[in-house]
Parts: C-alpha cells; sequence; structure tokens
C-alpha cells in the first residue's frame, strides 16, 4: 500500500468515530423534520410557526394524551434535550419528552407543568416535573400512591410562558431530568416500566397543546 494511500485510510478511522461522535450530539430543527414528512403525531394536530428567532413546531391542544413520535432509531441509553415551550395557564399546559415507547399508548415520558413552575402555593410547586410511565402508572396514581416521589418542584424556575430546556439522562433504569443547564436535576426517578429500549416523541397531557423548538439526542446504547 503507498503511503499516501495509507495516510489517507488511517485520516478516515480517525476522522470517522469524530464525525459520527459529533453527529449524535447535533441540534436538530423539529421544524426541518415536518418540512420532511418524518413526524408521526398520535391524536394530535401539528403545523410549523414562523418566528424572529426561527422556525417551531406547533402542536395544538386537544384531549387525552397526545404524541409526536420523531424518526430517529430506537433509544436506550444517553440524553435527549429538548427546547420547550408552554403557558401559564392552570390545567392547560403539559409539555414533555416520552421514549422507550413500545406502541402509542405503552412508553414512559417526563414533562413539565409551566403553570406550577411559580405558583404560590407550595403543593403546587411540586408538581412541576413529572416522571410517567404509561399505561401502569399515570401521574394521578403515582400521586396518590407515592406522593412527591415522581414529581417535584424545580429550583430556580424558568418563565412559564417562555422557551426552556429540559435535558432527560437516562442510565438503566435511572431516569434524570435538568431544566435549563442546571447542575443539579430536579428529578431522579427508578424507571416503572421494564422496557429498555423503544423511540422518541414529544409529549402533550390532555387538554394541553405546546411549542417544540430543537432537539439533541446523544446514544449511549
Amino acid at each position: 500500500m503507498k503511503n499516501s494511500t495509507r495516510s489517507a485510510l488511517m485520516f478516515t478511522l480517525i476522522l470517522l468515530p469524530c464525525l459520527l461522535f459529533g453527529q449524535q450530539r447535533q441540534t436538530i430543527e423539529l421544524a426541518d423534520l415536518y418540512k420532511k414528512g418524518k413526524l408521526k403525531p398520535v391524536n394530535r394536530e401539528v403545523k410549523i410557526v414562523s418566528s424572529d428567532s426561527g422556525a417551531y413546531l406547533k402542536i395544538a391542544q386537544s384531549k387525552k394524551e397526545g404524541l409526536v413520535w420523531l424518526p430517529f432509531k430506537d433509544f436506550k441509553n444517553g440524553t435527549i434535550e429538548i427546547q420547550m415551550r408552554g403557558k401559564d395557564v392552570f390545567q392547560r399546559s403539559f409539555i414533555g419528552i416520552a421514549f422507550h415507547r413500545a406502541d402509542d399508548s405503552t412508553y414512559d415520558a417526563v414533562y413539565c407543568r409551566p403553570f406550577n413552575f411559580s405558583a404560590k402555593d407550595s403543593i403546587r410547586r411540586i408538581h412541576a416535573v413529572q416522571y410517567i410511565s404509561h399505561p401502569d402508572f399515570t401521574w394521578d396514581r403515582l400521586r396518590k400512591q407515592s406522593n412527591a416521589v415522581f414529581e417535584k418542584e424545580i429550583i430556580n424556575p424558568p418563565d412559564p410562558n417562555g422557551w426552556f430546556t429540559m435535558k432527560l439522562v437516562i442510565e438503566g433504569a435511572t431516569v434524570k431530568a435538568f431544566i435549563n443547564n442546571a447542575a443539579q436535576p430536579s428529578l431522579t426517578v427508578q424507571k416503572l416500566s421494564s422496557a429498555s429500549q423503544g423511540k422518541i416523541g414529544l409529549f402533550t397531557a390532555d387538554s394541553s397543546g405546546g411549542d417544540f423548538k430543537t432537539i439533541r439526542i446523544n446514544y449511549k446504547n
């Protein structure tokens, strides 16, 4: 093998993992996925809204849970970071990330209730960020059986009407949720489902819509 060919091959072998590593961490514009027809909405209408800061995905408000499944390979362990926006309207804003999907009714999710972020009532504030595992472990069942275990307050909460980020760190059965790049997680739970991998989606709960701009995924399967 000639020296030039060998050098080119070695450079490719060194560069390839770096490229793959970078691709795992790239920021993906959700509006672009919509334009390419790559999204799979379930029980929700979706549209693109243009703004001065760029286009974003708007999920319409409706009854029961709504999901938008994303066109990525099955996720097992790693991080999922989403930029999203709700509203400060009581019981009308539940936005988050679904993961480890088995089907449209069987998945885990972590979501926020922006209307509780800065509530004067301390009981409402501990209901700011929530883990669920459908269909067996709904929010109401978890609240009745294990109050304040699977939902927590957000210290230094975001503007309930503004954009913020939520990052999930999933390692085996442990799920941690970080808000706006906080050093400490707002929520740490042990998964209640036996699913170890599956699709990722955008989550909106009953009577809620939401705005979603970007997603960043790091696979550590």
